[in-house]
């Protein structure tokens, strides 16, 4: 029995020699050739979901699903890309048909509007030309406040409107400019109905859920005298014209036409073609949008209405990030000490240098462009979540790769890349704009990979052949199967097969003597 003890314990080394240095990376199935490797994971709670889609080398996203015969708002959470979920969105409409999108906490994406009003207790109003005047408010508050020029024809428009609710969702598609993320834009709106909002809580007399009492404190970010500035001349003048945004609540209390309550962290938000859990009402295009999805190959068009509706759907190339900053207060605030207003910016963009949500990120772009004696900052940052690419603007510190110098006033970029777990450095300069600087690896403490270890049992769900989600039935602690996406990918027949063939021969065949299994290890050592 010695000998057949070494036999085991070489093959139990050549197994553990091959998980340490496999072959071959693990075979993950595309749709076609020219996508990216599969990803299918459904897990119980958002905060799993968002960690492994961090985790992931492919451009993978969350969304949030949720099933008929479930508890009231219980949701579970799907991680994929964008191309397969619409793969699968078209084939499984019933399973797929309760779908929203997660929109990352810090996350840059476009101006987003939910609107609404209940028809009953707002008869004779008319909500298409509500619509129609509050995308022309918006389009000259752009122009105002950023200098952005855009018209209905840049404004997605969606339906779910029903007997009883009218329900639209409204995505601006603007020209090279998006906003820092959902917080800002929330500002932004609260920001440009300020006057409306307080008219709604003055007529009802106790108030209503309009703003929550933090959101009340704060004003908007503004340049020294702006209160006096021709654009809020006009806009006291004008505020008789957004009294058609003024409606009734389903309760009879005064309310606003504008939901000013989706602007949160990790906010879910409903997709094209998709309905509420117990309705029939999914988005559609409304018969109002003027809206066209840009042309690319191998998208048809409602495909490029589907990733035109994602409002983190936002790529990093020639962005100009928006933003509506708080103002500061007197208290100190250490880190933002060293940030200091641009006052070339227009009216509501400011600078700041305060945390993004990867602090340990942060501390090591610090250990960049704090050196040799000169102290450089983050002046502001943004996250790109189709992308996964942080890119933070620096100041203070001017070391261009390209020139292989200072610059002597223009600022660099230093962009982190989560999914090659790589950095590098990219200028401001006009004549280094289209440089990038050498990819460095990121130390790998830092790394997403290396922190997050999920296990394999944080997949509490599974999709079968159907398109239908079940708990995961795992026994005696056994693994979860991976999951995989509906019409199923794998092995899993084969599996089934050759065991029951493995049961049939065990049978028949009796016992398995040890010469033979010993006769059979020599063959294969050979």
């Amino acid at each position: 029995m010695s000998k057949w003890g070494d036999r085991v314990k070489k093959i139990e080394q050549l197994a553990q020699s091959f998980q340490q240095h496999p072959l071959t990376t693990r075979y993950k199935p595309r749709l076609w050739p020219c996508e990216p490797s599969s990803v299918w994971k459904l897990f119980p709670r958002q905060s799993m979901a968002i960690s492994f889609a961090q985790s992931c080398k492919e451009g993978v996203h969350v969304f949030a699903l949720e099933k008929e015969e479930a508890a009231q708002g219980q949701r579970i959470y799907l991680v994929t890309s964008y191309s397969e979920l619409w793969h699968y969105y078209k084939a499984y409409p019933h399973s797929l048909m309760h779908c929203y999108e997660v929109i990352p906490e810090g996350a840059v994406c476009k101006l987003y509007f939910d609107l609404e009003f209940h028809k009953p207790s707002n008869e004779g109003v008319d909500g298409k030309s509500m619509v129609t005047l509050f995308i022309q408010f918006v389009c000259d508050e752009l122009m105002d406040v950023y200098g952005i020029d855009c018209s209905v024809k840049n404004v997605l428009n969606l339906d779910s409107s029903t007997e009883e609710k009218f329900s639209r969702h409204l995505i601006f598609v603007l020209q090279n400019a998006v906003f820092k993320d959902n917080i800002h834009v929330g500002r932004f709106v609260h920001g440009i109905l300020q006057t409306i909002q307080s008219k709604v809580k003055k007529a009802s007399g106790k108030g209503m859920n309009v703003l929550t009492e933090d959101e009340e404190t704060w004003k908007p970010a503004k340049a020294d005298g702006i209160s006096e500035s021709p654009h809020m001349k006009r806009r006291k003048k004008e505020e008789k014209d957004l009294s058609f945004l003024l409606i009734k609540n389903k309760d009879g209390h005064n309310g606003l036409f504008v939901d000013v309550g989706v602007y949160t962290k990790n906010r879910n938000f409903r997709l094209y073609k998709s309905s509420k859990v117990g309705k029939n009402a999914a988005f559609t295009l409304a018969e109002d949008n003027t809206f066209i999805a840009k042309a690319e190959k191998g998208i048809s068009p409602e495909q490029g209405v589907f990733l035109a509706s994602l409002v983190c759907n936002v790529s990093f190339t020639g962005q100009r990030i928006l933003t509506w900053d708080i103002p500061e207060t007197n208290e100190p605030d250490t880190s933002a000490s060293s940030c200091q207003q641009d006052s070339a910016s227009p009216q509501g963009m400011f600078s700041g240098c305060l945390s993004s949500p990867h602090q340990e990120v942060d501390n090591f772009v610090f250990t960049l462009v704090r050196k040799d004696g000169i102290q450089g900052n983050i002046r502001r940052w943004n996250y790109f979540a189709a992308e996964q690419l942080l890119v933070y603007d620096i100041a203070k510190y001017r070391w261009c790769e390209h020139v292989g110098r200072f610059h002597k006033s223009n600022n660099i970029m230093i962009v982190v890349d989560f999914k090659e777990e790589v950095w590098y450095q990219k200028c401001h300069d006009p004549e280094c704009r289209n440089f990038r600087s050498s990819s460095y690896p990121l130390p790998q403490e830092i790394c997403v990979s290396y922190i997050l270890k999920l296990d394999e049992e944080d997949q509490k769900y599974l999709m079968d052949d159907a398109g239908n989600f079940e708990p995961s039935q795992g026994t005696n602690g056994a693994a979860q199967r991976t999951l995989e996406p509906p019409g199923g990918w794998g092995d899993e027949r084969e599996d089934r097969d050759y065991l029951e063939g493995l049961d049939d021969f065990e049978q028949n065949s009796g016992e398995i003597s040890d010469q033979l299994l010993l006769t059979c290890a020599a063959d294969l050592d050979s």
